[in-house]
């Protein structure tokens, strides 16, 4: 992992530290940019500040304990303090980070956000990630990031990422879905496994995550797919993979779920230049 921050590099040998640095430097907010090679994976970790993520380049797999996400570019993912994450790159991935000291009385989210970001959130985060970082908190800096983080707060949430179940039993049967998306495996064959009746582990299911185990599957499979798509890879190998029949059946339902088709999706986050 490369890190970027105030026009400096930071080799990967000083990432981890660096990162750590930036938890405790006497500001409410610290930002960096990161780089990360494809299928770079992260540990397990959880930060002391509240972490806001937007996608640049690449698309950044975000299983945390309270769901799993993806990013594609233009999105951003809200973390809150103490939440243990790990991510994976899918692709050449770019991402800026900004980490703020926690502050309930702002109305900062206590649960993961997910959201589409505006051009002026992109803007935003770019100011942000070159500032020093003893910005001046009375001046523009200051004054920035304190409206960085108001329109953040202020972004509708998009749905890309799945519930995960408190549950150990229903946990298990979903980190198998997502290691295995392309599973045929019924929810009459995971009630078997587990010892349970369909009728009770639907019930369960429903109450857990929100949804019933087939469209959870559905949404698990889609993720799959956004992240390999955004990869480079080709559509059709991605949707005989995640388990569809055909190529026209998975864009039919990709466009039913994001409102175009999986190449247009990608596309639909990069800039446009209005002439007016």
């Amino acid at each position: 992992m490369e890190l970027r921050t105030c026009n400096k590099q930071v080799g990967p040998a000083n990432a981890a530290r660096y990162a750590g640095q930036l938890q405790t430097i006497e500001r409410p907010v610290a930002a960096m940019v990161a780089t990360y090679p494809n299928e770079t994976t992260s540990t397990r970790h959880a930060h002391r500040r509240d972490q806001f993520i937007l996608q640049i380049t690449g698309v950044t797999a975000m299983m945390t304990e309270r769901g799993h996400f993806v990013l594609p570019p233009g999105h951003g993912l809200w973390i809150p303090a103490g939440v243990v994450h790990q991510s994976r790159a899918w692709g050449e991935v770019e991402a800026q980070s900004i980490y703020v000291t926690p502050d309930r009385e702002r109305n900062a989210s206590d649960k993961c956000r997910l959201i589409r970001a505006s051009s002026l959130v992109e803007a935003l985060m770019e100011e942000a990630v070159r500032m020093p970082q003893a910005y001046d908190e009375g001046g523009r800096d200051g004054k920035l990031v304190e409206f960085l983080l108001s329109e953040i707060a202020r972004m509708p949430e998009v749905t890309l990422h799945v519930q995960m179940p408190p549950d150990p039993r229903l946990a298990e049967i979903c980190k198998a879905v997502l290691g295995d998306p392309s599973s045929d495996l019924t929810l009459d064959d995971w009630a078997d496994r587990c010892s349970l009746s369909r009728r009770t582990l639907t019930r369960l299911f429903r109450r857990e995550t929100g949804q019933s185990f087939s469209a959870w599957r559905q949404r698990a499979r889609l993720l799959e797919a956004l992240a390999r798509l955004g990869a480079g890879e080709a559509v059709t190998c991605v949707a005989l993979d995640v388990g569809y029949d055909s190529p026209s059946a998975f864009a039919a339902m990709f466009k039913r779920e994001l409102g175009a088709a999986p190449r247009h999706y990608l596309r639909w986050t990069d800039r446009e230049i209005v002439l007016r």
